[in-house]
């Protein structure tokens, strides 16, 4: 018998091949029959009319920070509300393990370290998960059985460095033992499951003390000999960050990435690839690396988004302005100390000269202030203004618009959300980012779910993408579209019997209505341990995901059902050549 059959479903199955009417019966998690209509007869529990409904494979998201909100919210919203069954996280070398068990203060540095840097709640850090393991076994085990998702994970430079090195992990270099011992750690790690070795040279990733995280501290010799240990596990990955993947990579950048996938014999993706058409050279020097690993014997593998991603800023709170060159100092400054300054035209003028530099890179996005719109204010100055354009209020007021921005936040107490308006949102940028896509090393993802919870919601790129390639520009057909955002992840990280809907494979299913299906708006919420905001985006037109053939969500209402594996590196994913 089966245990659930699905009828009438306009079937898209992950290959790219051209949709059908099929019927799709499910036992013991896996994929038991595909057919025609009406072609599975054998008699199942339950079953479902799915007429009108297209039944994809779940969405594999293959950039997320998900590795500490799993444990307050086994269902990893609102990502699985969009359709993902699998996530992979410990990305940009940070993870919660290994940490040493002679040393307790490693987690308090830990948590202190990922509120900074991937701006994440530390008080839900504090009271939303247990940290009560010191190996990455036992991080991996403290998860097993009680996820509603799928999920692997890369181990993190950083907690591999504090590991063996301590304080000295930051600002310091491994001596000969020290370095073998980082090596065994991470063999350890990927002996128990670890998708491979994530690890950060951004200059933008800094420690809750404010110094560059340990990462950034080692030396190519040190990356090589990590890369050279992944490449002896089976079904391993490397993940790297550089200053460079946020605008152009620089020379060296490009030897050493090429230089970890070629000694790995191991795919590398990287995040993120920004597309812009204004910037025309970006895409052909970022895919540089890619092209010079394939002759290398490597693989290297750009993230880029097929959606804009909503994303607030704040002169209050740390966000993406604090990254701009020479901002930081001032608006880590006291709230009174930082409006004095802000205030002072010489300091704005030279914060704009700084913003508009060329060292500035991708930060230079956000410094037209006219486009910015007034999202929440919180003082009498400021009533009326929500939903408006800085440029029109700055016109009224005779001001220019970053010092009419300042005045506004200034009268908030610098509380004032800011929505900047993308300006990359032209016909000849999507029809650039459509371009991009075709090229065989790019990828689709780098949502960041999980992190910069109050200040980015990348998570509903796979319904937003899917609307849009429905109903809106229609760049890529819907089975590509799918095939995208599922078999193309999946086959990147290897994942055995995930990414397709065949007979065989484990049942991770997202049923949706494609006259519907999207995202809506970002909005703020306060959900996580200790009454901490993060932005959501409810999914619509979301029927139904289905996790290893258990219904995990109905109707965008989490059921639950908590039948998620831990995908572990060997058992759960095969080598990616790269050959």
């Amino acid at each position: 018998m089966l245990d659930h059959v699905i009828k009438g479903a306009t079937l898209v199955d992950g290959t790219g091949t051209p949709a059908r009417l099929a019927d799709v019966g499910i036992r013991d998690g896996r994929i038991a029959v595909v057919a025609g209509p009406g072609g599975v007869t054998e008699a199942a529990a339950t079953g479902e009319d799915a007429t009108g409904l297209v039944l994809a494979p779940g969405f594999v998201d293959p950039h997320t920070h998900y590795d500490a909100q799993l444990f307050w919210d086994p269902y990893a919203t609102p990502s699985m509300n969009h359709g993902v069954t699998t996530v992979a996280g410990g990305n940009c070398g940070f993870t919660l393990a290994p940490l040493h068990p002679d040393r307790p203060e490693d987690a308090d540095y830990t948590r202190r370290m990922m509120s900074k840097v991937e701006g994440m709640s530390l008080k839900a850090l504090e009271e939303g998960v247990s940290w009560g393991w010191s190996s990455f076994r036992e991080y991996l085990d403290a998860l097993d059985g009680r996820i509603a998702v799928n999920a692997g994970f890369m181990v993190g430079h950083c907690a591999l460095r504090r590991h063996v090195m301590g304080p000295d992990a930051v600002g310091g270099q491994p001596t000969p033992a020290q370095l073998d011992a980082m090596v065994a750690l991470l063999h350890d790690a990927m002996e128990t499951g670890a998708w491979g070795l994530s690890t950060t040279q951004s200059s933008t990733h800094s420690d809750g003390d404010g110094k560059p995280v340990a990462s950034r501290h080692a030396l190519p010799a040190e990356l090589l000999a990590l890369s050279r240990a992944v490449g002896e596990h089976e079904g391993t990955q490397l993940e790297a960050i550089v200053a460079g993947c946020l605008d152009q990579f620089a020379d060296d950048e490009i030897d050493l990435l090429v230089e970890m996938s070629a000694v790995a014999g191991r795919p590398l993706n990287w995040n993120v690839l920004t597309i812009d058409a204004a910037v025309p050279e970006r895409v052909p020097r970022q895919l540089v690396p890619s092209e010079r690993a394939r002759k290398a014997g490597g693989r290297i593998v750009a993230l880029t988004m097929p959606i804009l991603t909503p994303m607030n800023m704040s002169l209050g709170t740390f966000c993406a302005l604090n990254l701009i060159p020479g901002w930081g100092e001032i608006l880590a400054l006291p709230v009174p100390e930082r409006i004095d300054r802000l205030r002072d035209a010489d300091v704005r003028a030279e914060m704009l000269r700084r913003a508009h530099s060329k060292e500035a890179g991708i930060f230079r996005r956000l410094a037209t202030f006219g486009r910015y719109v007034i999202g929440d204010t919180y003082s009498p100055e400021n009533e009326g203004l929500s939903g408006r354009v800085v440029g029109d209020i700055a016109a009224e007021r005779g001001l220019d618009p970053f010092h009419c921005l300042v005045e506004i936040c200034a009268n908030d107490r610098l509380r004032t959300v800011l929505w900047p308006m993308p300006t990359d949102n032209d016909p000849a940028t999507w029809a650039l980012r459509r371009e991009t896509w075709e090229h065989e090393d790019v990828l689709l993802g780098g949502s960041d779910a999980g992190a910069h919870l109050d200040r980015m919601c990348g998570a509903p790129y796979t319904t937003r993408f899917l609307g849009d390639c429905l109903r809106g520009r229609k760049l890529v057909p819907l089975e590509r579209a799918v095939q995208m955002l599922s078999d193309d992840p999946a086959r990147l990280f290897g994942l055995r019997e995930r990414g397709r809907i065949e007979e065989g494979f484990h049942a991770d299913l997202v049923l949706f209505d494609p006259e519907r299906i999207e995202a809506g708006p970002a909005t703020l919420v306060h959900d996580l341990p200790g009454d901490s905001p993060r932005l959501d985006s409810k999914a619509i037109g979301v029927v139904s995901v289905r996790v290893n053939g258990i219904e995990t969500l109905r109707d965008d209402r989490v059921t639950g059902a908590v039948p998620g594996t831990v995908l572990r590196s060997g058992r759960d994913t095969r080598t990616v050549s790269t050959k």
